[in-house]
């Protein structure tokens, strides 16, 4: 069956676009799907079809029918993969900045799962589906460094429910902004989506989970800082919300700071994870050396 999704306009959106509404109060519907959506007529306001350049009036009714997913299957793809370390039930892949892990609108290609596909043939989990096979959790496109992947699904049960009782080790390094007074601590702050920018996660006590990020300062720069972080929770955006939440986001991050212009989006690697083996029962752990994009940064920060 199609979603349905109901939308109430209110006074503080009244006259702006349609299109532009739905898409900044829904997770996954980008302007232009919103607008092939109306053009199907799949868009009702009042119980009417309307075009894409209506204006909303208050207390305007408005639903969303969401058509079933078409199945779509991720292609192999001889993309050349960092492999940290691998057996018959795990993968440590060290993927650099830039790759988006699963295939998703706007990237059907040239993903980490594409590479996966390939290097990997049949022997991934499929508790993710033909989307993410394999993929126990995820790091963003933009932020570089090491994530595990499961070769079927024991292990993947097994690695998902340490990261839910918070027993996998995930340890990031980051560059952030602002001098920091206090060189450690812990930001106990939930996350939620943003209420406005439905792309965008914020701290907020509604329809938010439990978030926890420590961290340490490693090198002060003056105006920046080299700070080690720590995920007890693994929240979408965690580190980068948390961040900017304390007034330090990381610097690059075109979403929750601002833009700097030698690098593409944040500059954010995942350092180290740590992991008890889902067949042997041992403690694993690796660590992945930062990136030249990262220590030119440092470099160029320490010169300012």
């Amino acid at each position: 069956m199609p979603d349905i999704i109901c939308l109430s306009v209110g006074e503080e959106s009244t006259g702006g676009r349609i299109d532009r509404y739905i898409s900044d109060n829904t997770d996954s519907l980008t302007r232009s799907a919103v607008q092939g959506l109306l053009e199907k007529g799949n868009i009702l306001v009042n119980g009417k079809t309307v075009n894409k350049n209506y204006r909303l009036k208050l207390n305007d009714s408005i639903s969303v029918e969401i058509p079933e997913p078409q199945v779509m299957d991720a292609v192999p793809e001889n993309i050349p993969l960092d492999i940290v370390y691998e057996d018959d039930d795990l993968l440590v892949v060290n993927k650099p900045k830039g790759m988006v892990v699963h295939p998703a609108h706007g990237n059907y290609n040239g993903t980490l799962v594409n590479a996966l596909l390939y290097h990997c043939g049949e022997s991934l989990s499929g508790i993710n589906g033909v989307i993410r096979p394999g993929i126990v959790h995820r790091i963003d496109k933009n932020t570089s460094g090491l994530l595990i992947v499961a070769k079927n699904d024991k292990s993947h049960l097994h690695l998902a429910q340490q990261i839910k009782e918070h027993s996998f080790t995930r340890e990031y390094e980051a560059v952030a902004t602002g001098y920091f007074r206090e060189t450690s601590g812990t930001i106990d702050a939930p996350i939620g989506r943003h209420k406005i920018d439905r792309k965008k996660m914020c701290v907020t006590t509604e329809n938010s989970r439990n978030a926890v990020t420590h961290y340490s300062v490693i090198k002060q720069y003056g105006g920046y800082a080299h700070v080690r972080l720590r995920l007890e929770t693994g929240r979408t955006h965690q580190i980068r919300v948390h961040l900017a939440y304390i007034g330090h986001p990381v610097l690059g991050d075109d979403v929750y700071g601002k833009p700097y212009r030698d690098i593409d989006g944040q500059c954010l690697h995942a350092r180290k994870i740590g992991f008890i083996h889902p067949t042997t029962n041992e403690y694993m752990e690796f660590t992945s050396e930062l990136p030249d994009y990262f220590r030119k940064v440092l470099n160029k920060i320490e010169k300012q």
